[in-house]
């Protein structure tokens, strides 16, 4: 009894002060946490969870520059960097370029679960990808040749989705629009299923004040269910023998180690172990490992690596194959891929190594983007070059005429206003470049340049 007066004595010291401010940490969370974690212990994460939230990116390796070179290394990543302070990231043109991505920092410790694979994935979905930060990673980290599936349910959050990873610049990407149930059909198909699955979002408080508003024990008990929901939905489409990388931004056991439990239990699998230094403050437990911001220099995260023990055979689809089109010739390396007519006008290329593998997920699930949008055809006539081509790693760039803007332009590129290029730039479509990266196409008229940047990816920011 002692050790819950003790907790919600200092919440009301941490009340008094916050008050004015933000809504409060809600009592019964504090009362969870203590008998989670101890009465010290949850005393030191509601301290922690009013001071402000760590900054911290992921660099492409792919795309170098020698932005935030000097920067703290997160110990987990070997792409992640922590900064001092929070930059105006928008008014980068780095970060629209695809040379890195804004990431909570413990969320980068999926690093490690790939590490623990004792053979290379050749096709993995991201169930619950959106906004692309874990995707991103995923595509780093896995080979060329290897299939990612980046899937979000929702719409908008799915359009959100497809623009980041086109950014980052990876070919061998399906970005679908589907609910968990719907990839069942693709039995024993994926090597690797993550699920970053939707939760009460208590590693969240520090910086949502909607979810502390809307944090309740009846909603940490509808969420756990919500998740053994999705894992048993989409459990039939992962081989046996196959990793499903269960995680979560909370710390509660209900819907962490309950929920590994049960898929042990119930589903068939087994927790693999990580590697972990003692250094990082990470805290291990025999059903996964927490990150917690008054131990670790993060966000609240909760990961766990699991490999399917239970037999959920293979299906051999009939691959319904779409006639091959000829696609601009516009890659470093055109043999390697084959043209595909994503719908009447629009030309992509997809590597030919995993092009059954795109064509039999498109034939289950709705496909919004997959491997690279080269061009598009109007009324016959003319093809106009597509911007994630410009974004695409196997891009030739020696293919266009190439700009360089200077901040200013790049910016004003960015808003999509129009550009004045000089005169000597040849007329048509132009590659502009922001310190070497490239960010898009304009349309030299002479006078002036048309803007070619999505209308819906512009930013407002001035």
């Amino acid at each position: 009894m002692y050790e819950f007066s003790a907790a919600f004595a200092y919440l009301c010291e941490l009340k008094s002060d916050k008050l004015e401010l933000r809504p409060s940490i809600p009592d019964e969370f504090i009362a969870q946490q203590t008998r989670l974690i101890g009465s010290e212990n949850a005393l030191r994460l509601a301290e922690s969870l009013e001071r402000a939230s760590p900054v911290s990116v992921r660099m492409n390796s792919a795309k170098r520059s020698s932005l935030f070179s000097e920067a703290e290394l997160v110990p987990w990543c070997t792409t992640g960097r922590f900064l001092d302070k929070r930059p105006e990231f928008t008014l980068n043109p780095l970060l629209h370029a695809g040379a890195f991505y804004v990431q909570e920092a413990a969320s980068m410790f999926l690093e490690q679960a790939y590490n623990a694979f004792d053979e290379t994935p050749q096709r993995v979905l991201d169930l619950c990808a959106a906004p692309g930060g874990k995707s991103t990673l995923w595509r780093s980290l896995l080979p060329e040749g290897a299939l990612l599936v980046a899937n979000e349910p929702l719409r908008q959050r799915a359009m959100i989705l497809a623009e980041n990873l086109a950014k980052w610049g990876h070919a061998d990407v399906v970005v679908t629009q589907a609910y968990p149930e719907e990839f069942a059909a693709l039995r024993g198909f994926f090597d690797v299923i993550a699920t970053d699955v939707p939760c009460s979002g208590e590693g969240m408080f520090r910086k949502d004040d909607d979810a502390r508003r809307m944090w309740s024990m009846a909603n940490v008990a509808m969420c756990a269910e919500r998740q053994r929901k999705i894992l048993s939905d989409v459990w039939p489409a992962l081989r046996n023998g196959g990793w499903i990388v269960y995680s979560t931004c909370t710390f509660n056991d209900e819907e962490n180690e309950k929920n590994v439990q049960f898929i042990c239990e119930e589903l068939g699998a087994e927790v693999v172990p990580l590697s972990i230094d003692p250094a990082w403050g990470i805290v291990d437990t025999p059903f996964g490992y927490h990150f917690y911001p008054h131990l670790t220099r993060s966000e609240g995260f909760f990961i766990a690596l699991l490999r399917k023990t239970s037999p959920s055979g293979t299906q051999k689809m009939k691959i319904k194959h779409r006639p091959l089109v000829d696609f601009p010739k516009w890659l470093k390396n055109n043999d390697e891929f084959v043209g595909l007519r994503s719908c009447e006008t629009l030309i992509t290329a997809v590597r030919k190594s995993i092009a059954d593998d795109v064509l039999a997920v498109g034939q289950i699930v709705r496909c919004l983007s997959a491997g690279i949008a080269m061009a598009e055809e109007i009324k016959g006539k003319k093809t106009v070059p597509q911007h994630p081509l410009a974004l695409a790693l196997d891009f030739d760039e020696a293919v266009f005429p190439r700009v360089s803007l200077s901040l200013d332009e790049a910016l004003s590129y960015l808003r999509r206003e129009t550009l004045c290029l000089p005169a000597d730039v040849p007329r048509g479509y132009v590659n502009v470049v922001y310190e070497d990266h490239s960010l898009g196409f304009v349309n030299n008229l002479g006078n002036r340049a048309n803007n070619m940047y999505p209308q819906e990816w512009r930013i407002r920011r001035k």
